[in-house]
């Protein structure tokens, strides 16, 4: 392996890129954050632009010049790295379970609730504030629902090891809590999010200890 040391273009909020963070945390990969500041529209700079085509975070960056998009590819790029704590089970059924979970998360939920697509309705279809909240609730709801009734009452989503889904859930809780979701509706969607906030791994992850957390 190249001594190159692994970097994170990230921007704090955004939970694709905190997955990321989990990951690389959680497998203990040495690596540097450069920040992307999404608000000041440096996602859409030309020299960023050769780096993720879509002007998205996260992006990785595995030696000098070789560049991944998409936390799910980067996810399974680090699982296959980095095997000795892998994040999804050996055995292909359950494996499977948790993909479906996960997917919930990255295909239906994550997608229509993201920052551009929030500002698309504001800022394009002139949607107000509080329309667009009540169009967050709903997707956040509508999966959330269907995500309770996958989960057993274990200390993470899926038994006593953390997984793939809670490296997907916790950012996706962390976005409803924001928004005031009401939580209560959940209570082992919120047990695994508060087990998991216990652990180092997701403490550095988070947000608000980010290097360029507002």
């Amino acid at each position: 392996m190249s001594t190159f040391s692994i970097k994170l273009y990230s921007y704090y909020r955004s939970s694709a890129a905190y997955r990321v963070r989990i990951g690389l945390n959680l497998k203990q990969i040495e690596h540097s954050i450069v920040p992307v500041n999404l608000l000041k529209k440096e996602h859409k700079n030309p020299d960023y632009l050769t780096k993720q085509p879509q002007g998205l975070v996260p992006c990785l960056e595995v030696d000098n010049g070789r560049f991944l998009a998409q936390s799910g590819a980067i996810l399974s790029y680090l699982d296959k790295l980095y095997p000795s704590s892998t994040l999804l089970p050996p055995a292909p059924f359950q494996a499977a379970k948790i993909q479906s979970f996960v997917d919930i998360i990255a295909c239906d939920i994550h997608p229509v609730c993201n920052l551009r697509i929030l500002n698309y309705l504001t800022v394009d279809l002139k949607v107000d504030a509080q329309q667009k909240l009540l169009w967050y609730k709903h997707w956040i709801v509508e999966g959330f629902v269907a995500l309770e009734s996958m989960l057993a009452k274990t200390q993470y989503c899926f038994g006593e090891q953390i997984t793939l889904a809670d490296i997907y859930l916790i950012p996706q809780v962390y976005n409803a809590l924001r928004f005031e979701v009401d939580m209560t509706l959940f209570p082992k969607i919120m047990q695994a999010y508060q087990n998991c906030n216990q652990l180092e791994a997701f403490i550095k992850a988070a947000p608000e200890n980010q290097l360029d957390a507002i």
